[in-house]
């Protein structure tokens, strides 16, 4: 497993595609058909990137929005594996 915490994509949203575009936030989260509340909580890495939020990630960067929340469910996953339940009794394996 990857032992680096993968960046939220927020993060990468923000500093690959607004920030290069020139674009505030508040002008993001327009463009988005959102609030600014909404987008400021994801790029700062608060809120998870939704399936309707990656849909509209997608169609707006011209990319998929599969890739949107891939990147969110290896982040969540990581998360979850750092806090990995200890009281987990393994299946019996029938041969």
């Amino acid at each position: 497993m990857n032992k680096r915490k993968p960046t939220h994509p927020g993060e990468i949203l923000l500093e690959d595609v607004i920030k290069p575009l020139g674009l505030t936030i508040t002008e993001a989260a327009k463009d988005l058909g959102v609030s600014r509340k909404t987008l400021s909580e994801i790029v700062n890495g608060r809120s998870p990137i939704t399936p309707e939020m990656a849909v509209r990630i997608g169609i707006a960067t011209n990319t998929s929005a599969e890739s949107w929340l891939n990147m969110q469910t290896k982040l969540d996953l990581w998360t979850a594996m750092q806090e990995k339940p200890k009281n987990i009794i393994k299946f019996p394996i029938s041969a």
